[in-house]
C-alpha cells in the first residue's frame, strides 16, 4: 500500500504549470508532502472518535469506521522495547501506544499521581500477574512484583508514525530529475492520492501567495470530503 511520491509531484508541477501559477521546489514539495500525509494520518482519528459517538442506525457508519480501521491497520507495529536509565524506552516512530506486555500479562497504564496512591494501599500493590505503567518522555516505567526487572521483556503493540516522504532527485542540465534511490513514497493507500495532490497545491498557494490555487484546492477538499460522506 502507498501512492508514489514521483506521481503526486509531477500532477502538482502540471496543475501549477497549466494555471501558470510558478513552481514549487523538491524542498518546498517534500515539506508539504510530509504536513499532507500526516493531515491525512491524523484525520483517520478524528474521524473515528466522531463516527463512533454517532447513535441510531450502527449500520450507517459500519463501512466508514470499517475502512478507517483498515487504513490505520497499515501503521501497526509490534516491538520488544530497549531498556536503559531506568526506563523501557520509546519507539522512535511512536504515534499512539497500544498495548504493552509484560510476563506475558496486558500491563495498565496509570498517571504518575495514581502510581503514588496505588504504590502506597498494600492491597493495590501492582504484582507480576497485575502489572502497571507510568509514561513520560524518558519512556515507560513497567511495575509488577518489583519496581521493574529487565530479565523479562516488555513488548508493545501501537501505531507508528507515516514514515518521512522524499520526493529524491538530481539536476540534470539545470533541471530537478527524479531519482528513485533514496526516494520514499506516501504510506497511504492509493485512494489518498487526489487528497494529497488537493492538499499540497492548497500549501503551494499559499506560498507562492495565490489565494486562487488554495481557494481551488480548498473547494476540491471539500468537495471530495462531501462525496466521502454521502
Amino acid at each position: 500500500m502507498a501512492v508514489s511520491v514521483d506521481t503526486v509531484y509531477q500532477r502538482v508541477l502540471a496543475i501549477l504549470n497549466k494555471e501558470q501559477r510558478g513552481y514549487v521546489t523538491p524542498e518546498e514539495f517534500n515539506l508539504f508532502a510530509n504536513q499532507a500525509q500526516l493531515d491525512i494520518f491524523e484525520q483517520y482519528f478524528y474521524d473515528i472518535n466522531q463516527f463512533g459517538r454517532m447513535h441510531g442506525n450502527d449500520t450507517e457508519y459500519s463501512d466508514m469506521l470499517d475502512n478507517l480501521n483498515e487504513k490505520i491497520s497499515y501503521f501497526e507495529k509490534t516491538a520488544n522495547l530497549t531498556y536503559s536509565n531506568n526506563h523501557f524506552q520509546l519507539p522512535s516512530d511512536l504515534y499512539r501506544v497500544g498495548t504493552l506486555i509484560y510476563n506475558n500479562k496486558e500491563v495498565e497504564r496509570v498517571n504518575k499521581n495514581e502510581y503514588l496512591y496505588i504504590a502506597s494501599a498494600p492491597l493495590a500493590k501492582p504484582t507480576d500477574k497485575r502489572p502497571i505503567y507510568t509514561k513520560d518522555t524518558s519512556g515507560f516505567k513497567v511495575y509488577g512484583a518489583a519496581e521493574f526487572d529487565n530479565t523479562k521483556t516488555v513488548s508493545i503493540n501501537y501505531i507508528k508514525k507515516p514514515s518521512k516522504v522524499i520526493w529524491n532527485y538530481k539536476t540534470v542540465l539545470g533541471n530537478a530529475q527524479y531519482k528513485a534511490t533514496g526516494s520514499v513514497d506516501f504510506e497511504l493507500e492509493p485512494s489518498e492520492e487526489v487528497d494529497l495532490v488537493i492538499k499540497i497545491l492548497g500549501m503551494c498557494g499559499v506560498e507562492v501567495r495565490d489565494l486562487s490555487i488554495y481557494q481551488l484546492a480548498t473547494q476540491e477538499e471539500i468537495r471530495d470530503t462531501q462525496e466521502e460522506k454521502q
